[in-house]
């Protein structure tokens, strides 16, 4: 079975865009392609000019460690690490300086400057993948991939973390590209591209809720080769 098929794309510096489609239609294989996790079995997949298809694992892991940031819909946050260790882990990992100040500039961006010391199972769902986000903005990664980050979230919670990740792109320049189900989180972005059978199936600029849903509804009709 092919997840994706013949998917040429590109996607420019300093926007946001959501990939939606049905179930099945290669979103989150798109989205771990893109950022490294796997492999394609064929094409080339560069990030800010670099080429993750050509090198070792060892060199793709530092490269994903300096310039892509990570935002998931479980927040994969380590229960026995408080907010501000969670947050600064891929500095860590990275062998990077941890610079406590930025730390606890992001954090009070994201509205945690008073959680610093909290553990994840005394946070909200919104709080936790707030959490998550400034761990992604604290490594001042040149791209974000979310893969359904508002999914496991009440309406307003879901409003906030979307207004961060617009934050992230129109005022500290990154790249984000959001997987969702949601044309209201849709909406937030700049641009949607769908998905269909894992084909590209179209494109949307500016995009509202009412248009997002009627594409939706409308996806598969007539699957193009290309946007």
């Amino acid at each position: 079975m092919t997840a994706l098929d013949g998917v040429t794309l590109g996607l420019e510096r300093g926007t946001f865009t959501a990939v939606m489609g049905p179930s099945g239609s290669g979103k989150s294989t798109l989205l771990q392609c893109a950022a490294g996790l796997d492999r394609p079995d064929s094409g080339i997949v560069r990030v800010d000019g670099t080429e993750l298809t050509g090198g070792g694992e060892a060199e793709l892991t530092r490269f994903r460690r300096g310039r892509i940031g990570f935002v998931f819909q479980q927040y994969n946050l380590l229960d026995t690490l408080t907010v501000a260790q969670n947050t600064v882990l891929p500095l860590k990992l990275a062998g990077r300086r941890v610079d406590r100040r930025r730390v606890r500039d992001v954090l009070t961006a994201v509205g945690l400057g008073d959680r610093l010391g909290h553990r994840p199972d005394q946070l909200s769902g919104g709080q936790r993948q707030r959490v998550a986000i400034a761990r992604a903005l604290v490594t001042e990664p040149r791209v974000i991939f979310a893969d359904e980050p508002t999914g496991a979230l009440d309406t307003r919670s879901a409003r906030g973390v979307l207004r961060l990740l617009q934050d992230a792109v129109r005022v500290h320049g990154r790249t984000v590209v959001m997987v969702t189900h949601d044309p209201v989180a849709a909406s937030y972005a700049d641009s949607v591209l769908f998905l269909a059978d894992g084909r590209l199936a179209g494109r949307m600029d500016a995009p509202t809720p009412d248009r997002v849903a009627e594409r939706l509804a409308h996806l598969g009709d007539d699957v193009p080769t290309g946007v």
